[in-house]
């Protein structure tokens, strides 16, 4: 008897070993597989192939300390990382404060953590280091820097393309390889709702879309494209590229039609025959240069609505983004230097509230009042009428974060 129960023991033992053991190996597959939101952190600079314009990354940048790194149960199990959301920005001149303060308004709101990807000159990388590493204690983000590195037969053209280094964003799915789905951003932009609301848009994607842009204009009669543009766009009224979510494997992957020869091309290849071709019609530098892409190729293009990049000339001359009247805005894009002068009122205030913020719960519950009665102050102005949809987005995000129960949340 004593035998048989020895034997039944040890059968039992030998399968509860098997059974942790295919555990850990269906965990370890999953860590490796798991894709969607993005790839490893990395900090590189692009090494340039001669001739060929693509980049290969080496670690060269600084990089915090994960947080939500992966970690182990009791049983010794490998538990699944949490995703972080890939947000990009490109810094140059006199851009840094804008900048900081883009990064933490997406700090500020965003439930997942973040991965910034800062391409900056490289005067800027010590105070971005020496902000970016005084916000350790939150423990919601990392973050990588990278020079600003162009393609070396004709990086002074394309530095040169637009405004300093904003031709950088054509070439972030050839540098951060690694890196599966990317939301680029200009430096004047702030988040008046989570980043995880933008990000969730991926999946809205059909079979063909490889990134995500809002309408250049809402309204043709005032539209610059339609009017003026010397080059294809994308629709009636053209694309910006100010807030451009991508799934950059796919980008990786497309062959794309093109006006320039019948064979296809991938996004490494079609850039510079661009450049070379349409380079003394083009304003608006790398964003033309998008517009053209897509123009050949509108089933790659996923288009969101204004409200994901709210901009002057959706009040300028009057309201004209029905989405942000009705449910408010929820990226505001201040460009033209509207943050910095007394043309924009309404913007301004917005960007100096957030510019002024700090982290504490507190402080981001108490901003609503005294940003209410500033933007009382702009009524004077097309934007400044309709300062309600200014602030209508931005109150539900603070009382969705910091008002709720943290189980509520």
């Amino acid at each position: 008897m004593r035998r048989y129960l020895r034997i039944v023991v040890l059968c039992l033992a030998c399968g509860f070993c098997s059974l942790l053991y295919a555990f850990s190996q269906l965990a370890v597959s999953l860590d490796e597989g798991a894709g969607g939101g993005g790839g490893k952190p990395q900090a590189a600079a692009a090494s340039w192939l001669a001739g060929g314009g693509r980049g290969g990354a080496r670690g060269v940048g600084s990089v915090r300390p994960a947080a939500h790194s992966g970690r182990s149960d009791r049983y010794g199990l490998n538990v699944q990382p949490i995703q972080r959301m890939h947000l990009a920005v490109v810094a140059c001149g006199e851009r840094l404060e804008e900048t900081v303060t883009m990064l933490k308004s997406a700090i500020i709101f965003s439930i997942r953590p973040l991965q910034f990807h800062i391409f900056a000159e490289d005067q800027l990388h010590d105070s971005f280091k020496g902000i970016l590493d005084s916000w350790s204690f939150l423990q919601t983000f990392n973050y990588s820097l990278y020079p600003i590195t162009f393609p070396s037969e004709n990086a002074v053209e394309w530095k040169k393309l637009f405004k300093p280094c904003a031709s950088q964003r054509l070439f972030l799915p050839l540098i951060l390889k690694e890196v599966d789905s990317l939301l680029y951003v200009d430096t004047d932009i702030l988040f008046l709702r989570p980043v995880d609301d933008i990000w969730s848009l991926l999946k809205k994607f059909n079979s063909t879309q490889i990134a995500a842009m809002a309408p250049e204009h809402e309204e043709p009669r005032i539209g610059w494209y339609n009017r003026f543009a010397r080059h294809p766009y994308y629709g009636k009224t053209g694309v910006n590229s100010g807030v451009m979510l991508m799934n950059m494997t796919r980008m990786r992957r497309k062959y794309f039609k093109n006006d320039m020869t019948t064979v296809r091309l991938r996004w490494g290849d079609i850039l510079m025959p661009l450049l070379k071709k349409y380079k003394l019609n083009i304003t608006w530098g790398d964003q033309d240069l998008l517009n053209i892409i897509f123009f050949h190729n509108p089933e790659s293009l996923f288009v969101f609505p204004c409200q994901w990049n709210y901009r002057p000339d959706h009040c300028i001359y009057g309201s004209n983004c029905q989405e942000a009247e009705e449910e408010g805005i929820f990226i505001l894009h201040g460009n033209r230097g509207v943050y910095h002068d007394d043309k924009q009122p309404a913007f301004r205030a917005i960007y100096e509230a957030l510019r002024n913020c700090s982290f504490k719960d507190n402080n981001i519950r108490s901003l609503l009042k005294p940003l209410e009665l500033e933007l009382q102050k702009t009524v004077h102005t097309y934007c400044g009428k309709i300062y309600k949809i200014f602030i209508k987005q931005l109150t539900k995000s603070i009382q969705d974060r910091y008002d709720r129960p943290p189980k509520e949340r």
